[in-house]
């Protein structure tokens, strides 16, 4: 009779959870289906013609790929809005010869985050993230893999502040 008193405690103890797990680190209530993205202007004193759309694409893309939400147009039961901030090259090291090592790109985004299922998860936060190149390479050279992986640094921190609740 223990043993069944035991297993009975245990299934409903697994059936009963509240919150969904999933193998990307998010931790999304059963209550949240949907999430929506508003375009993400560039307002960085630098301009760059296709990031807007890299990191707007981008973050749509994550949450339908790892949080198994449908994405909507406006008022998602997750909602992202924003802006880019940065986007600037600065000078890293000196060799011996009094010249630059390293060029860093780093780009920062803007980021308003609602919940609408959890109020207390909001925020409105700035993500950055940046890579350093050899200063002999021209920033056309590297841009566009610099660009994509930065921005999905960024999109990844995103991610994990919105939906993880570590």
């Amino acid at each position: 009779m223990k043993k069944i008193f035991c297993y009975i405690v245990l299934f409903l103890s697994v059936v009963g959870c509240s919150v969904h797990y999933s193998l990307s680190g998010a931790s999304i209530s059963p209550d949240v289906k949907t999430f929506s993205v508003a375009y993400i202007p560039n307002y960085a004193a630098n301009k760059q013609a296709t990031l807007s759309d890299i990191m707007t694409e981008g973050l749509k893309d994550k949450f339908r790929s790892s949080a198994g939400l449908s994405l909507v147009s406006s008022n998602g039961d997750l909602q992202f809005s924003g802006s880019i901030v940065d986007y600037s090259t600065s000078y890293q090291g000196v060799t011996a010869s009094q010249l630059a090592a390293q060029t860093r790109l780093t780009i920062s985004v803007q980021i308003k985050y609602i919940n609408k299922t959890d109020e207390k998860q909001n925020f409105d936060k700035r993500f950055s993230a940046y890579r350093d190149f050899e200063a002999t390479q021209s920033l056309s050279d590297v841009e566009d893999v610099l660009i994509k992986e930065i921005s999905e640094e960024i999109i990844e921190s995103i991610f994990l502040e919105s939906v993880a609740n570590w």
